[in-house]
């Protein structure tokens, strides 16, 4: 397997996330397309999006965040990855975060709900002691 422009760390877990879920490069059908957005004269001149297509499962992706091909390759196959595992039904670690998220909003909810709908207000005024003078 081919190396990218990140750390040694990043490009074997790269590599045993896809032994792990059974991806391997040959069913990786990549293109390079030109960018669009920020970068400037070097994003016009240079074929920097990544688009990958996994042929077994057909998910596609393309990604183009870098202005560095070797660094959205990398971030292409990542993505790819997620998207195979949530395909699986195995919980990665944006669904983690999201349902992190979800629960903290409930509880908040919850609190907001105790808040205002809890025991009826006491008044302690003088309600029945009008005086006319």
């Amino acid at each position: 397997m081919t190396t990218f422009a990140v750390s040694e760390e990043k490009n074997r877990w790269l590599r045993e996330r896809m032994e792990a879920l059974g991806v391997r490069e040959a069913d990786i059908e990549e293109k390079f397309i030109r960018s669009s957005g920020r970068g400037g004269q070097h994003v016009n001149k240079t074929s920097t999006c990544v688009y990958l297509r996994h042929t077994p499962t057909g998910v596609e992706v393309k990604c183009m965040k870098d202005r560095s091909q070797s660094v959205n390759r990398f971030l292409a196959r990542r993505e790819l990855l997620e998207k195979i595992a949530l395909i699986g039904g195995e919980a990665t670690g944006r669904t983690l975060k999201g349902e992190k998220i979800r629960r903290r909003k409930l509880k908040r909810q919850k609190r907001a709900k105790a808040k205002y709908e809890g025991p009826e207000k006491i008044s302690h005024g003088h309600e029945g002691n009008t005086e006319n003078t």
